[in-house]
């Protein structure tokens, strides 16, 4: 917000300054003044760098961290139902009663009972293991493993996708410098045309068209330029969140300068790693795994299950009536459950088809994946070659540019070339600039896209 008010600022007083038909010199000198100031380069950081830092502090990689933590604790033994389980417990129980008790003998004597109050405690420790279930616990256990296995994929695959999206970012930061560049060049370009068609017309040389028309070419340049630092700012405060910088305003400015492309030529290299290497693929497989797993724990109700059951209990008993006063027992006990269910109103074939069938989906979706992975790692490699040639002839476009605008300068300074004449020079130089560094960007982003998906993206780091 501050930024923007300072840029809407300096473009109110370039204008008025213009307006007053001031001199270029001092215009030109007060506008490469404030430039500076507003240029915020301090500190300068490379990808790598920018990458360690969100390694450690983007939220996604954090959150996606805790999910393969809890994984990684339900991948137990116990939580598998491979051991036992240990319960201690305890009761206490107080009745009181009231009766009567008659002799058979004649009848006459009758002894009452009231209020007699029976006191019971028990106590004891009781174990449960399921000793076999049809290698039920075995199979959960595996599978727990895999579970396990899958969220360290999920986790590399966020990796990865920051990795990308940061890259990507990155280099968008440093298209938008070379844009910044592009345009201040063109800014002074645009001020030394003003200047010389003001000394011009000072003598009578140049006609007030001339002048007007010099100025309002410069006005132009100056506000793409302000609008390019807002470009540049949303840029590096986009790359602060990705980072996960809390202050998401933090300066700092791109080490490199150039958008370097690698160039590749064995498409068969990336093609065969991303069958080997990506994460999607991988993960699939994965799928399949678990299906099958599923599979074995629905068929281990094909066998007889086996429990065992042991403990040791105390009970004690406080009487006030009768002729006991106090009772004690105490001692183990064992015992073993051999079971086989015999029907189940056909549940146990039901679950185990549709697992089979489950099966048979996980590998018709792998196939599906590595087609779509196919094609699309085809269409990125095309894009990626034709983008390379495109960027070749932008380079020779570029050096044409600059030879013409260099031509027609000299000439214009000579009087033998008219102000549109020039203007249209300079813009051509700038589109050629523009075309290029669009170029070098958009080659950038197919060489990220072929890195990820064939599993080579964290060589950026």
């Amino acid at each position: 917000m501050f930024f923007s008010q300072i840029m809407k600022s300096l473009t109110k007083i370039i204008r008025a300054i213009v307006s007053k038909n001031h001199s270029t010199p001092k215009l030109w000198s007060f506008f490469l003044l404030l430039l500076p100031l507003l240029s915020f380069s301090q500190e300068k950081m490379s990808l790598e760098e920018c990458l360690r830092i969100g390694l450690e502090q983007n939220f996604d990689i954090r959150l996606r961290k805790n999910a393969q933590q809890i994984l990684d604790n339900n991948a137990t033994p116990g939580n598998s139902g491979m051991l036992p389980t240990v319960d201690l417990s305890s009761s206490f129980n107080t009745t009181a009663l009231s009766g009567s008790d008659q002799f058979p003998a004649d009848g006459s004597e009758k002894i009452s009972t009231r209020g007699s109050h029976t006191e019971t405690l028990n106590a004891g420790v009781n174990l449960n293991w399921m000793l076999f279930e049809g290698f039920r616990a075995q199979t959960n256990y595996k599978k727990l493993k895999e579970l396990q296995q899958m969220g360290e994929l999920n986790t590399q695959m966020t990796v990865e996708n920051f990795i990308a999206d940061l890259s990507a970012e990155y280099f968008k930061y440093v298209q938008q410098t070379i844009r910044l560049k592009n345009l201040r060049s063109a800014v002074r370009l645009s001020a030394e045309r003003l200047r010389i068609v003001e000394a011009r017309y000072q003598i009578g040389n140049m006609s007030r068209l001339d002048l007007q028309q010099a100025r309002v070419d410069f006005n132009t340049d100056s506000s793409r330029l302000i609008n390019q630092y807002e470009a540049l700012n949303s840029s590096r405060i986009r790359l602060n969140e990705l980072m996960g910088n809390t202050d998401v305003d933090r300066r700092f400015s791109a080490l490199d300068t150039t958008i370097q492309v690698k160039e590749f030529s064995d498409k068969n290299v990336f093609q065969d790693r991303m069958y080997a290497e990506n994460i999607l693929m991988k993960l699939s497989e994965k799928d399949k795994k678990i299906s099958e797993l599923d599979l074995k724990s629905a068929q281990s109700q094909n066998f007889p299950y086996l429990r065992l059951n042991a403990g040791y209990g105390l009970t004690h008993f406080n009487y006030n009536r009768g002729n006991f006063d106090k009772q004690n027992t105490w001692g183990p006990n064992v015992g073993l459950t051999l079971g086989f269910r015999i029907f189940d109103g056909f549940n146990k074939s039901r679950e185990q088809r549709n697992a089979q069938i489950t099966i048979d989906n996980r590998q018709l979706e792998q196939d599906q994946l590595k087609l779509r992975l196919n094609s699309e790692f085809t269409n990125i490699w095309l894009a990626y070659r034709n983008n390379l040639e495109v960027l070749a002839f932008e380079k020779v476009s570029l050096e044409n540019a600059l030879l013409n605008h260099e031509i027609a300068m000299e000439r214009y300074k000579l009087g033998d070339l008219s102000g549109i004449h020039l203007r249209e020079a300079q813009n051509n130089l700038l589109q050629a600039e523009e075309r290029l560094v669009t170029a070098e960007y958009n080659a950038k982003l197919y060489e990220i896209s072929l890195m990820q998906i064939s599993g080579r993206i964290r060589e950026y780091l």
